[in-house]
């Protein structure tokens, strides 16, 4: 899986974070789809009518992804938009916005174990042959995503702003 680095350059550059966006950031399976879905019910104060009817990644595309680039780029009004990018990769322009940032973060342990089980069948990246095989590149950062030590620090950095929310998918499970 890979994002040629003429669309990430893109996406740094030219694309306009506005003031009245909602960015929900993670680092691979670290809960995205569930806070998606959960962001998207407060949108619409509990009706489950939108989430049934359209997509989620119309609701709250992902920036990385062509399709979902396309989807926002034009979009009007608020938009959802979701990322797995580092902070160093993300679209300049939010770094002057007052969007509003959700950043979930989980427990490595876990993110490891479900990394592990979700890229061993997958079908389009170097699958590991075990555990142990999917700890060591997990620890030195040679995952698909990159570093999740250097992913979580690197978004840990704007957690003083205002706009910045942290939220754990630890906390999440015990609400």
């Amino acid at each position: 899986m890979e994002f040629p680095s003429e669309h990430l350059r893109e996406v740094q550059e030219d694309f306009i974070i506005k003031d009245e966006d909602v960015l929900l950031l993670t680092y691979p399976q670290s809960g995205m789809n569930w806070l998606m879905e959960t962001v998207c019910l407060i949108h619409s104060k509990g009706d489950p009518k939108w989430i049934q009817s359209v997509p989620i990644g119309e609701r709250s595309p992902w920036v990385e992804a062509f399709s979902g680039y396309n989807l926002l780029k034009d979009k009007e009004g608020p938009r959802f938009i979701t990322s797995h990018l580092f902070v160093q990769l993300f679209p300049r322009s939010f770094f002057k916005s007052k969007a509003k940032v959700i950043y979930l973060i989980r427990n490595p342990r876990d993110v490891l174990v479900s990394g592990y089980f979700f890229w061993r069948i997958a079908k389009f990246v170097k699958r590991p042959q075990s555990l142990e095989q999917y700890f060591e590149w997990f620890v030195e950062g040679n995952v698909v995503f990159g570093s999740w030590f250097d992913h979580t620090w690197g978004w840990m950095s704007m957690r003083n702003k205002e706009n910045f929310l942290i939220l754990s998918y630890e906390e999440m499970k015990w609400a």
